[in-house]
């Protein structure tokens, strides 16, 4: 987790950056989102982000569970619902980033 820990630092900097100092909030939009995302370069970074993030604080809260839920029931349902809801959400976050085609959006 020290590694996964270091590699999410540097990209939630490099998220904030291009995000909040590089580009005014003005400028967010669909056509934003739409030209970042014409690159496999920043639907590979977000990927990489959200699979981290969620990996690693889910671990994080599994590690609490293990220390504080000592009834093994209480344990074990906890450790079910954040691996349950870990997994719909890197699913769903996951589709969405690599399914994402704009023209399928677009104005008629």
């Amino acid at each position: 987790m020290r590694l996964s820990g270091i590699l999410l630092l540097v990209l939630a900097l490099a998220h904030l950056y291009v995000m909040h100092v590089a580009n005014n909030v003005a400028v967010f939009d669909f056509q934003f989102v739409a030209r970042r995302y014409a690159t496999p370069f920043w639907r590979t970074f977000d990927l990489m982000m959200l699979w981290l993030a969620l990996i690693h604080g889910l671990n994080g809260l599994r590690t609490v569970v293990i220390d504080y839920v000592r009834p093994r029931g209480w344990r074990f349902a906890s450790l079910a619902s954040i691996y349950l809801i870990g997994f719909i959400f890197l699913a769903l976050g996951s589709l969405v980033i690599l399914t994402f085609e704009p023209s399928r959006f677009a104005m008629k």
